[in-house]
């Protein structure tokens, strides 16, 4: 079409195209699209009109494709009406219209003719996955682009897609940014670095700077509000912003860093928690404001660089509007830069009034009367201080519920309190480290600890959320998974009892080796006084001491020792659908060899004492990774177990990178020198809300890496023919094996079980 000139003119005439343009419009594409590139314009301006987009895809195509030719180049220009076509046939003449109206405000971001194509691309990608919501994202291309790079860009777009599991109404809630996940995720895809890019290293810092051990993680939103703006804490348990909106590159490191510094303060010299008592709303910002003061003035004192880094973001100027949160904000930074001036009275006193209490600064009733008695003042100065919409100031501070005590009290009403008492009254969803907390601390004596007995059929309690790895992204969507624990059904222990009766030869080869394997491996210990011979590193020390004439270590010897197994295991079995297949040739399924090998399994640990816990798992999307617990480590393996074992059941899907975080984090409390996560699956991750095989496979490695640098060993047995495909990526060439003849699985997972650990 695009070669045949007579062709194209006829077309033209034949929709009187000149005549929707216009005179005007056609010179000013004429003069943008000189000599070759002309015909490649009319090209794309006829496959518009063979398209039936309509008068107004033409007329915005011959108004914005100068202006992106001027911009971004010619091709890129007519790069847009292709895109246009594509648009069209997934999303309609609506959203392929708007794509040419906006390519101009896209060309304008970008003035790059690979970026603008990477954006057109990205276009036609949300058309093909959510057609109903490319013209709502066509729409805020402006506030879009502001702030958000053609990957950024994509990346926030694939959330919307994955968050709405194929939910045409969700998407659209998400893509008009009514649902507040579009705004969380928008600020994380524009956020150059988030929490969890340095979250190991702002441990260490904070760990580095106050000693201690406390639990820092990502802040988590509700489901209806925005993302949090400031890091809290509350006793050990620090939640830290995803993002700081405004910040990246180095400053977003300094903003993690100086905020993570303040809270350690706070923990080292905030003593106890202020009562809320009577005091206004006014007066405990104020009272929390001095505080802040107070503890960055002790830590400054032994680390002076940490006054230093905090004073470079109070920015406020000793003018401007005559508001509360205006003066709150120039005292703040008048009470931390030496080198500040302010005029006015009311900073000023508050100034004078901290610095004369310099050498009571580590008493913090302090701040309780000098906040107390600004608040007062700003009341007789008739200033109006509106909770609801204060916010601290500099974004590092923490948002001070921390720091006070709101007592048992529920009646009180007062408007000028709402926020803040409201702010404190939500009810604390119980997070994955307070569910460790529950799980690993013994009750009080006298005191029951509930925890249901039964559950309803398919009914299941959320126990956690963990992130997960988008490898078209390149980043972990936070939170992103459910954990949900179901009951496990209970059969008969006897079925698991007459395993070792079907395999007397493999029980009694088990038992064997369980005698051979109980006697302890031999530890050589070095640097002996005495031993059975000599340790060549040690000689060669000693020697080298008497060289240079200065007194040997008499301890040169080396000896064996006979040290104790020290490890601890966590078996996870796969029970998704595939599990209830029949074995090629057998009538009995996948799921009933896995019981079986786990019950002898499950013997040889018994014998040889080593604390171990069998889970399952299987799932239903995201927001349902079921999480099913045989035996954990405190339970006996005994009758209960078994008929739990017994009772397992098979179905759903196998999101397995979610099953291994959550095996991880029960595993890591093991005091163990060795803990091991051993799971058993049939086939490759997958799941009813991704369409995309590698995304699931992508986020298993990215667990099973994430439990390798915690210290956590993973190995797999994989029991699918094609599982060297996936199995290799995942786990690495060395710690997994596949069994072909599923059959032999009872005979070889203890055998495996005892090369690994012995």
């Amino acid at each position: 079409m695009g070669s045949d000139r007579g062709t194209i003119d006829e077309l033209l005439n034949q929709t009187r195209v000149l005549e929707i343009i216009g005179k005007p419009a056609w010179d000013v594409v004429r003069r943008a699209f000189a000599k070759a590139s002309f015909e490649p314009w009319t090209d794309a301006l006829a496959l518009l009109v063979s398209e039936d987009l309509g008068p107004s895809a033409i007329l915005a195509f011959a108004e914005a494709s100068p202006v992106c030719a001027r911009l971004v180049g010619p091709d890129a220009a007519v790069a847009s009406a292709h895109s246009a076509v594509i648009v069209h046939r997934h999303a309609g003449r609506r959203a392929a219209t708007m794509l040419l109206r906006h390519a101009p405000q896209a060309a304008r971001r970008f003035l790059d003719g690979a970026a603008f194509n990477n954006w057109l691309a990205v276009i036609e990608e949300i058309a093909a996955l959510a057609p109903e919501s490319a013209a709502q994202v066509l729409e805020r291309t402006d506030t879009i682009l502001a702030r958000l790079d053609t990957h950024a860009f994509r990346s926030w777009a694939l959330t919307g897609v994955r968050a709405s599991a194929g939910d045409a109404t969700r998407r659209a809630a998400f893509f008009s940014f009514d649902d507040p996940a579009a705004l969380r995720a928008f600020e994380r895809a524009a956020a150059e670095i988030i929490f969890s890019d340095v979250e190991r290293r702002m441990r260490a810092y904070m760990t580095a700077l106050w000693g201690g051990n406390p639990i820092v993680r990502t802040a988590i939103a509700k489901a209806d509000a925005p993302p949090p703006r400031r890091i809290g804490f509350q006793d050990m348990f620090v939640r830290v912003p995803e993002t700081y909106p405004g910040f990246s590159g180095p400053a977003a490191t300094r903003i993690f860093r100086a905020a993570l510094a303040h809270v350690g303060a706070h923990m080292s010299f905030t003593k106890e928690r202020f009562p809320l008592g009577s005091l206004k709303s006014v007066q405990v910002a104020l009272v929390s404001l001095i505080e802040d003061a107070r503890v960055e003035a002790l830590a400054a004192r032994e680390f002076p660089g940490l006054g230093r880094l905090w004073a470079s973001f109070h920015v406020a100027e000793p003018h401007g509007a005559f508001v509360a949160e205006a003066l709150m904000a120039r005292l703040a930074r008048a009470l931390i830069d030496p080198d500040y001036r302010d005029d006015d009275p009311w900073v000023g006193k508050g100034r004078e009034m901290f610095f004369e209490e310099r050498q009571r600064w580590h008493d913090q009733s302090i701040s309780r009367t000098i906040g107390g008695l600004l608040g007062n003042d700003l009341g007789q100065m008739r200033i109006q201080f509106n909770p609801k919409t204060y916010v601290v100031e500099p974004p590092y501070r923490d948002d001070s519920l921390g720091i006070w005590d709101f007592g048992d009290s529920q009646t009180r009403t007062s408007e000028d309190m709402e926020t803040v008492y409201d702010a404190v009254r939500i009810e604390r969803r119980e997070t994955d480290e307070e569910e460790h907390r529950r799980t690993e601390s013994q009750p009080e004596q006298g005191k029951v600890t509930a925890r249901p007995r039964e559950l309803e059929e398919d009914a299941g309690v959320p126990i956690a959320k963990h992130p997960e790895w988008d490898h078209i992204a390149g980043h972990e969507h936070t939170d992103w998974t459910t954990i949900m624990e179901f009951e496990p059904t209970r059969s008969s222990a006897e079925i698991i009892d007459r395993v070792l009766d079907e395999y007397p030869d493999v029980v009694n080869r088990l038992t064997k080796l369980i005698q051979t394997a109980k006697i302890a491996r031999p530890t050589r210990v070095r640097r002996q006084p005495e031993g059975d011979r000599l340790d060549l590193e040690a000689v060669i020390r000693a020697a080298i001491d008497w060289r240079v004439g200065v007194t040997p270590d008499a301890r040169v010897y080396e000896r064996s020792e006979m040290r104790s197994r020290d490890l601890s295991v966590l078996v996870l079995l796969d029970i998704s659908e595939s599990t209830k297949e029949f074995v090629k040739g057998t009538m009995t399924t996948v799921l009933s060899l896995e019981k079986t090998a786990t019950a002898l399994l499950a013997h040889v640990m018994a014998g040889l004492g080593d604390p171990f816990a069998i889970h399952a798992f299987c799932s239903n999307g995201r927001n349902e990774v079921r999480y099913v617990r045989v035996k954990d480590f405190n339970n006996p393996y005994g009758p209960a177990v078994k008929a739990r074992l017994a009772g397992l059941r098979g179905g759903l899907s196998t999101r397995m990178g979610a099953a291994l975080r959550h095996a991880g984090s029960e595993i890591a409390a093991r005091q163990s020198h060795r803990r091991l996560v051993l799971i058993v699956t049939d086939g490759e991750p997958s799941d009813v809300d991704v369409p995309d095989r590698k995304y699931l496979v992508e986020d298993a490695r990215k667990a099973v890496q994430g439990l390798a640098h915690a210290g956590i060993d993973v190995f797999c047995v994989g029991l699918d023919s094609s599982a060297d495909s996936y199995l290799p990526r995942i786990f690495g060439r060395r710690n997994f094996v596949r069994i072909d003849k599923i059959t032999s699985l009872p005979q070889r997972l203890p055998m495996l079980y005892l090369r690994l650990t012995t």
